[in-house]
């Protein structure tokens, strides 16, 4: 893999067109939400909406024009293999619509992901969640922030343990018996449930303490609130605590993984 370093006078000057490309793509996903939207089968039999098309149109041309020598990997392109990704020293990594199950059960905890990876890790993030008029993003090295509805930018940091339950960010849709003896054994905790990357912003924001993923994702679910996370104070890892990386590997599946704001608990000593 090539190495390159964007500086983070650079980092800044794309923030702000991500963020309006962000919202573009959400407003566009809006005026689909509000009809009688027709669900497709992929392969892989996860849905696909005309939302997701929409969103990956969008966000795809703006990039391509505020970027033409990046690549972009996004969930609805074609597959790219990784004999080609691997020389890729930097790329855009979208996914259009994270969480189509709960846009399908218009729930309105979905987002918009855009994420900038350098090498092996995710220097720029964007998540915005339409519905709820919210929209976190951050870069390497300047700090995480969220804005809400039309206010003003506010730095967010991660919080650390306090005295009463652990507050666990969990999935509406992913709860399998893995996570339930994981729960178990964590102790006293206090479950909020959230869909999307929505639930990693939380623990960004300093709502919830850690998210626990013992299923499958996709490396395009993570990226964005990973920086977010990450330049909020917290770490996203692996179970064996080592970060969670990028474009390493031929497969586009993440291991499983902890999203976590204070690191002075051992978080993987209560996996099943």
């Amino acid at each position: 893999m090539k190495k390159t370093e964007t500086n983070s006078e650079q980092l800044q000057a794309w923030l702000e067109p991500v963020v309006e490309i962000g919202r573009r793509a959400g407003e566009r996903i809006l005026e689909i939400y509000e009809t009688d939207f027709a669900v497709e089968q992929k392969e892989d039999r996860t849905p696909l909406t005309e939302a997701d098309m929409a969103s990956h149109t969008i966000i795809l041309q703006a990039l391509t024009e505020l970027t033409p020598d990046i690549p972009i990997l996004s969930e609805e392109s074609t597959e790219i293999p990784f004999s080609e990704r691997s020389s890729w020293s930097r790329y855009w990594l979208v996914d259009p619509l994270d969480g189509t199950k709960e846009f399908v059960k218009r729930n309105g905890e979905f987002t918009v992901n855009i994420a900038l990876i350098e090498g092996d890790q995710a220097v720029l993030g964007l998540v915005h969640a339409p519905v709820i008029g919210v929209t976190y993003y951050a870069a390497r090295g300047s700090g995480a922030f969220r804005i809400s509805g039309d206010g003003d930018p506010a730095p967010i940091k991660v919080r650390k343990l306090g005295s009463g339950p652990v507050i666990v960010a969990g999935s509406r849709t992913h709860a399998g018996e893995r996570l339930q003896k994981y729960l178990a054994a964590l102790g006293d905790y206090e479950l909020v449930s959230m869909g999307s990357s929505l639930k990693s912003c939380l623990v960004a924001d300093g709502k919830a303490d850690i998210y626990v993923r013992l299923g499958l994702t996709s490396e395009w679910d993570t990226a964005s609130a990973q920086c977010v996370v990450e330049e909020a104070g917290g770490r996203v890892t692996r179970t064996d605590l080592s970060q969670l990386l990028y474009n390493t590997k031929d497969s586009l599946l993440n291991p499983e993984f902890f999203v976590f704001g204070d690191d002075s608990r051992d978080w993987s000593q209560y996996l099943p």
